[in-house]
């Protein structure tokens, strides 16, 4: 004997898009909470690195402040002091403190 809430219950299987739908609003969730304003943010760093100039005060990853005095494609190099000039490679810049 079967009960007929079992037997109703067994006879109603989701389909397959609605056994999806949970894992796609999820999915979207995490583009427009995690992935894009990363993806913008990355964006905006690389734009920041293409505009640093000769003169720039520069904050770099390692919390090094110094001044650009000669730019290359993939290099800068930067007085941290007085006579003490050290080449840095660009992605490792964090901000820029001030433009000149």
């Amino acid at each position: 004997m079967i009960n007929p809430v079992y037997a109703q219950a067994a006879a109603q299987q989701p389909s397959m898009l609605a056994s999806f739908i949970p894992l796609i609003l999820i999915f979207l969730i995490f583009y427009f909470l995690l992935i894009r304003p990363q993806q913008k943010k990355q964006k905006e760093h690389k734009i920041l690195l293409d505009s640093i100039k000769r003169g720039d005060d520069i904050l770099t990853s390692g919390g090094i402040i110094g001044k650009v005095l000669k730019t290359d494609n993939e290099k800068l190099t930067v007085q941290i002091s007085k006579g003490v000039d050290v080449t840095i490679i660009r992605s490792t810049v964090a901000d820029v403190v001030s433009k000149k």
